[in-house]
């Protein structure tokens, strides 16, 4: 079954996010500095750093700001890249690799910056990120990842079983990371508020304006829309898990991947205080990651990979369900009211991909499941990179645009690989 076009997916976060920003559909031509393809949180914070510099910027999103992923993730607000610390310094050189360090893991404080800044409703909670292990074979990597954190200085902290008993509710997991940098949001809310912080600031932000094809001609870009053309000396291209063919094999250098949400209705006062009382977002290590979160009405959110096409309702994902069950058994009979999905962008090396394809453009996707933190960051980066030009150094690697090998195949093999994941951890159930 295909997405409609037209409307926003249904979800928890589409029936509570604060209204969307007003941003009508490009209605002829326009002009201006920077034209920004995608409105989830990369491009929108890319308008918003490039409008705060005095940049003239429009946005061109197919739907409304949000409609991906960036309005359908679970929320996680989570520090770092999928690497540690230190694997990241020994692929990219001291210089480089420690400064990715500082940025990606102080993101989600970049990112909790730009909400307080602005005053954004999105139910914001910088209430820590639990990373958690549950086989034995990951103890290890829990332990290593504290250790890199804390030698950088790091306010990161180990926790055992039984200190994971009290913050969880339940008796699952050996030991975990908490990072107390982390947290929380409503993404939609977020992505619509990030929408009316860009516009504030001067940018032009238009929903229902899909980019059709893209040309050079001179010493400008020219995009067509439906509805009119946008003229720009600069391109930003941040499309992420719903890139197309806009512009030439790059939606083959990353493999979309469905992640869904379930979200149960509110529990009681009594049970509610029993999950995460501390309220933090955790994740777990696994061949297939799974993560969740108590939201500000203590709704459980349970997430995790998903079949690779649209899911419409609770009934659709019976498996985190009965997976949150296993966690906390006095659930059982708790109704569930919602579950939905959307496509992320994973790169077969882990780490987000920055390109310069061509003179004027700059494109940046592929967070591997961090995208809320990361996207975030990337803004004010990207609005360094573009004003300044390729004099001005950013805190991630310019990378040229590698297609992944038999790239036609990728919806096979994730489903297997989930597949896969999923018998190898129910083993150690």
């Amino acid at each position: 079954m295909a997405e409609s076009r037209l409307s926003l997916p249904p979800s928890l976060f589409a029936e509570t996010a604060r209204p969307p920003a007003d941003t009508p559909p490009l209605d002829g031509d326009k002009t201006v500095s920077v034209a920004v393809i995608g409105g989830g949180f990369t491009g929108l914070s890319a308008a918003l750093h490039l409008a705060e510099q005095g940049a003239d910027v429009a946005v061109l999103e197919a739907h409304e700001p949000g409609w991906g992923a960036s309005g359908r993730n679970g929320g996680q607000v989570n520090p770092g890249l999928k690497p540690d610390p230190d694997q990241v310094v020994a692929d990219f050189g001291a210089d480089l690799g420690e400064r990715m360090v500082a940025m990606a893991w102080n993101a989600p404080n970049a990112t909790f910056d730009i909400i307080r800044r602005h005053q954004i409703q999105c139910d914001a909670s910088q209430t820590g990120t639990i990373r958690a292990a549950w086989m034995q074979p990951n103890v290890a990597e829990i332990r290593t990842a504290h250790a890199q954190g804390a030698r950088r200085g790091m306010p990161v902290e180990l926790l055992d079983a039984v200190q994971m008993r009290a913050v969880t509710g339940t008796d699952r997991y050996l030991c975990a990371l908490l990072d107390k940098r982390g947290g929380h949001v409503n993404p939609l809310g977020y992505a619509r508020g990030l929408a009316q912080a860009a516009i504030q600031a001067g940018a032009a932000v238009h929903g229902a304006t899909p980019a059709r094809t893209i040309r050079r001609n001179g010493n400008r870009w020219h995009v067509q829309t439906p509805t009119g053309t946008v003229h720009a000396e600069h391109l930003v291209l941040a499309t992420n898990g719903y890139t197309d063919d806009l512009w030439p094999k790059l939606r083959q250098t990353v493999v979309p991947v469905f992640s869904a949400v379930v979200a149960s209705e509110s529990l009681p006062g009594a049970l509610a205080a029993a999950i995460l009382p501390t309220r933090a977002a955790l994740y777990e290590l696994g061949k297939v990651t799974t993560y969740y979160r108590l939201d500000h009405q203590n709704r459980i959110l349970m997430g995790g990979r998903s079949r690779q096409s649209p899911v419409t309702g609770p009934e659709d994902l019976l498996f985190l369900r009965r997976y949150a069950e296993r966690l906390w058994p006095a659930i059982k009979g708790i109704g569930w009211t919602h579950g939905w999905n959307g496509q992320l962008a994973v790169t077969m090396d882990s780490y987000p991909h920055i390109h310069e394809p061509a003179p004027g453009v700059t494109v940046c996707l592929g967070y591997n499941g961090r995208g809320v933190a990361m996207a975030s960051a990337m803004g004010p980066q990207l609005a360094r990179r573009v004003l300044g030009g390729q004099q001005a150094e950013i805190d991630m690697p310019i990378t040229d645009l590698k297609p992944v090998p038999f790239h036609a195949l990728w919806r096979t093999a994730v489903a297997a690989r989930i597949a896969y994941g999923r018998i190898r951890d129910s083993l150690h159930i």
